[in-house]
């Protein structure tokens, strides 16, 4: 569990900002079958940044990989920048009932990858701020994350909290929880 000790002052900053530091541009919009290719890039640039043997990066690498099944079924959100270059990536979709806590209705937010040149610059916080603002229009009880360990820390400080772990065969040990209507 991380506590709020650990949050470093710019990992604590408001993670409502909106500027990105260093980018005169940052839109974000839907991928297009077109971008899968460079999103699987980015995320394979954002998973050699992870505290893992190479061998571990290596293999699992594939596995967080979009396709296009993904892009029909999912809400696959790219960043990109100057209206030419994709830095960052996040895909979202409803939660099953079991995985939020109290059985709420959440959506799930299944990852942020962005340009490793491009971390602690505002861009995984405009991607998660796009997220919470879906799971607010859809008429979510929350926002669910399964988040990589090493990513605790960013979560934490944007305001999500650690869930517990009730049955230990079925829950993801590192699910973070951002309630966003009055329980």
């Amino acid at each position: 569990m991380v506590t709020e000790s650990e949050i470093s002052r710019e990992q604590s900053r408001n993670c409502r900002e909106t500027e990105v530091a260093g980018i005169k541009s940052l839109t974000l919009r839907q991928a297009r079958l077109s971008d899968l290719q460079t999103v699987n890039q980015l995320i394979d640039s954002a998973i050699a940044t992870w505290d893992l043997a190479d061998r571990v990066k290596r293999l699992a690498a594939p596995l967080y990989h979009y396709d296009a099944h993904d892009v029909d079924c999912l809400e696959l959100m790219v960043a990109e920048a100057e209206s030419t270059r994709l830095v960052g990536v996040a895909a979202w979709e409803q939660a099953d009932p079991g995985d939020a806590p109290g059985g709420q209705h959440a959506l799930l937010l299944h990852g942020i990858y962005v340009a490793p040149d491009l971390h602690r610059n505002g861009v995984g916080t405009r991607l998660l701020n796009a997220a919470e603002e879906a799971a607010l229009s859809r008429g979510f009880d929350g926002l669910l994350v399964k988040v990589q360990p090493g990513a605790e820390k960013f979560f934490y400080a944007c305001g999500l909290e650690p869930v517990a772990v009730e049955n230990d065969s079925r829950d993801y040990p590192h699910r973070y929880w951002k309630p966003l209507k009055p329980v």
